[in-house]
């Protein structure tokens, strides 16, 4: 069992057949009772840099195949990676509309249809950062798991510096392109102007 750390208790183990292959999910417990899970294949805290996605929770995009986002594409492109190389781990953070909440993303989304809010505007006319997410908590889940160096699934330069802040080695920054379509072609076009994602070549 990996240890606790003071940001993320583990909570229990189990072993889950996907259509990638087979991971082990690890549930974790964050210091505000909120929950998150990694799912780990192979054995990556062996590796010089595994292969990791840190994902936020969508569940419009995830569960409910929303095109409005690449959330969902970008989350079966990251674990079809980790399948094929046959190693790595994905952490998925309860961390729903970039921290604000499933309700307030449902509002957020309400302001972009009737006044052509962007999504930072959106975010801030909401009384919100434009991005809360706080990358601590995945983080220390790596830690815990036995990783501190990695090669990260991301698009989005935040995750880096973010993991990096909290002592954890980013030797490479792979890019995971997925999901883009004429329903949120506005949405990345933002995420690039404003929040400087990088939609290169994969």
């Amino acid at each position: 069992m990996p240890p606790a750390t003071p940001r993320a208790r583990h909570a229990g183990s189990a072993r889950l057949p996907t259509e990638w292959g087979e991971f082990v999910i690890h549930g974790f417990e964050d210091a505000i009772g909120q929950e998150h899970v990694a799912l780990v294949m192979g054995q990556p805290e062996q590796a010089e840099a595994p292969l990791v996605r840190v994902h936020s929770e969508c569940l419009t995009g995830d569960a409910l195949f929303s095109r409005r986002c690449d959330c969902g594409p970008q989350l079966e492109a990251a674990l079809r990676r980790i399948g094929e190389a046959g190693e790595g781990v994905l952490v998925y953070l309860r961390q729903e509309g970039r921290g604000i909440g499933l309700l307030n993303k449902i509002r957020a989304y309400g302001l972009q249809d009737r006044e052509g809010a962007d999504t930072v505007e959106a975010n801030e006319a909401l009384g919100f950062a434009p991005d809360a997410r706080d990358y601590g908590v995945a983080a220390a889940m790596l830690e815990a798991l036995g990783i501190r160096r990695l090669r990260l699934l991301t698009n989005n330069p935040q995750k880096v510096s973010g993991l990096e802040a909290e002592g954890i080695a980013v030797t490479e920054r792979l890019p995971i392109l997925a999901g883009r379509n004429p329903h949120n072609h506005a949405y990345l076009e933002t995420k690039a102007a404003k929040f400087g994602h990088f939609f290169d070549a994969d």
